[in-house]
C-alpha cells in the first residue's frame, strides 16, 4: 500500500474479472427492451404486463444500489462479487427456462439483486487499487464497460431476435456470467478493507420507500400521464421516504448512506453535472429511437446499428479521456466535451422527415464523442477529494443518483415531446380545416392520409422540441464545469460538526 491508500501494484487479474461481471449485468439492462413484442406474443400478455420486465429490474437496482455501501464496507470484495455473481447467473438461467411470464418476472428480478452490487463494487476496487493521479486511466476503462454495454445491448438484441428467440438473449449471457463464476470462485481474493457495521433496517425501508417510489413514478409518467394514480402517489411516497430517510442518516453515527460527503465541494459538484448531464443524455437515448422508428419505419435492428457507431467511438474514447484526466485534469475536458454535445444536441433539434440516414449516424456518433469526455472525468474528479473510508458511499451516492435523474430526465423529455406533439397536431388541424375549402368533400382515404401526415409532423415538432430543451440542460452542466478544480482526498469532514435536524 502507498500512502494514499491505494496498492503498489493494482490487481489486474481480479480487476479483469469484476470488469466482465460488470459488462454482462450492465449489457443485460438493455438487452430485452426489443424483445418485449416477441415476449408479449409467447406469453399472451398485454404490454403493460410485459414492461415490468424492464421497470421490475429496475426498481430492484434502485432499491439495493444505496444499500451497497453497506455491504461493500461490511463484506469482501470476494464474497460479495462471488454472491453477485450467482445470483446473476441463476436469475439468466431461470429467465432462459421460462415457462410464464410470472416466472421471467421473478428471474429478472434476482438478476437484478446480482446486477446491483457489480457496479459499485468494481468503482470501490478501482479506487481503492489506483493512486489518485492515476486513477484517470483506470476510470477511463471503467467507462468503456459502463458506457459501451448498454450501448451495444439494443443492436446484439435487435439481431438475436430478428433471427432467432427472445430466449437466445440469455443462452448468449449465461454461459459468460457462470465462466466468470467458476473463476472467481478459484481466483478471487480479498483487496478491501471491512468494518464491523450493522445494518439499521428502518433506514433500508426508508431507502426502498423514497428510490423505489420515485423510479417507479417517474418511469410510468411517459406511459401513463401525470394524472395517474400509478404516478403521482408513488412520486409523493418517495419524495416523503427520501426526506425522512435523508433526515435519518444526517443523526446516525454510521448511516446507511452518508449524506455528509456533500460536505466535499467538488464531489458536490461532480453530483450536480452527473445528474444534469444524465438528464441531458436520456434525450437522445430515448427520443432517437422514437424518431427513427416510429416516424422513419426504420427497423429496430437498422436503429440499434445508427446507434452503435457513437457507442463504439465512447468506448474508444473512454481510457483516452482517463488519460487526459490524469494529465489536465477534468475542467478542460468537461468544458470542451460539453461544448460539443450542446452543438450537436442543437443539431438534432433541427431534424426533418427526411434527414439521411448516414447524417443521423453521424450527428449521434459526434455527440457521444463529446460525452465520453465528460462523464468519467467529472465523476472521478469528485470521487478523488473524498478519503478512502467515504469511497463506498461515493459510488454509491453516485449510481444512485444516476438512476434517479435518467428515470426523471426520461420522464420530464417525454412529457414535453408529447405535450407538445398533442398541441401542434391540433394547431395543424385547424390550419388544414381552414385551407380546405368549404364546398369540398375529402373521401376516408384522404383524411386517413392528411391525419397520418399531421401526427407524423407533429411529433416530429415534438422531438425537436425535447431536444431544443436538452440543449438547454446541457448549458447548465456546461456553466457548472467552470468552476471543477483539481482534487486530492481530504481529512474525513464527515465526523465533524455534526448536523442538526
Amino acid at each position: 500500500m502507498n500512502t494514499q491508500g491505494a496498492m503498489e501494484k493494482p490487481p489486474y487479474g481480479m480487476i479483469a474479472l469484476l470488469f466482465v461481471g460488470a459488462f454482462v449485468s450492465i449489457l443485460n439492462e438493455t438487452l430485452l427492451n426489443v424483445a418485449l413484442p416477441s415476449i408479449m406474443k409467447d406469453f399472451d400478455a398485454s404490454a403493460s404486463a410485459v414492461q415490468w420486465l424492464t421497470t421490475g429490474y429496475m426498481l430492484v437496482n434502485g432499491i439495493l444500489i444505496p444499500a451497497s455501501a453497506f455491504f461493500i464496507q461490511k463484506f469482501t470484495n470476494r464474497k460479495l462479487f462471488i454472491l453477485a455473481m450467482s445470483l446473476f447467473t441463476a436469475g439468466t438461467l431461470l429467465a432462459a427456462f421460462s415457462p410464464s411470464l410470472g416466472v421471467l418476472l421473478t428471474a429478472r428480478m434476482i438478476q437484478a439483486s446480482g446486477s446491483a452490487i457489480m457496479m459499485p463494487l468494481l468503482m470501490n476496487v478501482m479506487l481503492f487499487s489506483f493512486p489518485v493521479e492515476r486513477r484517470g486511466a483506470a476510470m477511463g476503462l471503467f467507462g468503456l464497460v459502463m458506457i459501451t454495454a448498454p450501448a451495444i445491448g439494443p443492436t446484439l438484441s435487435g439481431w438475436l431476435i430478428e433471427h432467432y428467440s427472445w430466449r437466445t438473449l440469455f443462452d448468449v449471457v449465461l454461459p459468460i456470467a457462470a465462466i466468470t463464476l467458476v473463476v472467481a470462485i478459484l481466483k478471487l481474493k480479498n483487496i478491501t478493507p471491512q468494518r464491523n457495521i450493522k445494518l439499521d433496517v428502518l433506514s433500508l425501508i426508508l431507502s426502498s420507500v423514497g428510490f423505489g417510489g420515485l423510479l417507479y413514478g417517474f418511469s410510468s409518467a411517459g406511459e401513463k400521464g401525470w394524472d395517474s394514480v400509478h404516478v403521482y402517489l408513488p412520486i409523493i411516497a418517495g419524495v416523503i421516504g427520501l426526506l425522512l430517510f435523508i433526515i435519518r442518516q444526517l443523526r446516525l453515527d454510521e448511516p446507511l448512506l452518508e449524506f455528509r460527503i456533500y460536505r466535499y465541494p467538488m464531489f458536490a459538484l461532480s453530483s450536480a453535472i452527473s445528474v444534469v448531464l444524465a438528464m441531458a443524455m436520456f434525450s437522445a437515448m430515448l427520443l432517437m429511437p422514437i424518431y427513427v422508428q416510429t416516424l422513419r419505419g426504420i427497423s429496430p435492428l437498422h436503429s440499434g446499428l445508427l446507434m452503435l457507431p457513437g457507442a463504439l467511438a465512447m468506448g474508444v474514447m473512454s481510457p483516452i479521456t482517463g488519460k487526459l484526466f490524469d494529465k489536465f485534469g477534468a475542467r478542460v475536458l468537461a468544458v470542451i466535451g460539453l461544448a460539443i454535445t450542446i452543438y450537436t444536441t442543437h443539431l438534432f433539434s433541427n431534424l426533418t422527415l427526411d434527414t439521411s440516414y448516414s447524417y443521423l449516424m453521424l450527428l449521434y456518433t459526434l455527440r457521444m464523442f463529446g460525452m465520453s469526455m465528460v462523464m468519467m472525468p467529472v465523476m472521478t474528479n469528485g470521487l478523488n477529494e473524498l478519503p478512502q473510508s467515504m469511497n463506498p458511499h461515493g459510488t454509491a451516492m453516485n449510481n444512485t443518483l444516476q438512476q434517479v435523474s435518467g428515470a426523471v430526465g426520461s420522464a420530464f423529455l417525454v412529457t414535453l415531446m408529447q405535450n407538445r406533439t398533442e398541441s401542434e397536431a391540433e394547431r395543424l388541424a385547424d390550419a388544414a380545416m381552414k385551407s380546405m375549402p368549404a364546398s369540398t368533400q375529402p373521401d376516408p382515404s384522404q383524411i386517413a392520409d392528411m391525419k397520418a401526415a399531421i401526427m407524423n409532423e407533429a411529433m416530429l415538432h415534438g422531438i425537436n422540441f425535447s431536444f431544443s430543451v436538452s440543449v438547454y440542460i446541457a448549458i447548465i452542466a456546461l456553466i457548472l464545469s467552470f468552476f471543477m478544480k483539481r482534487t486530492s482526498p481530504a481529512k474525513d469532514l464527515t465526523k465533524e460538526q455534526p448536523l442538526d435536524v
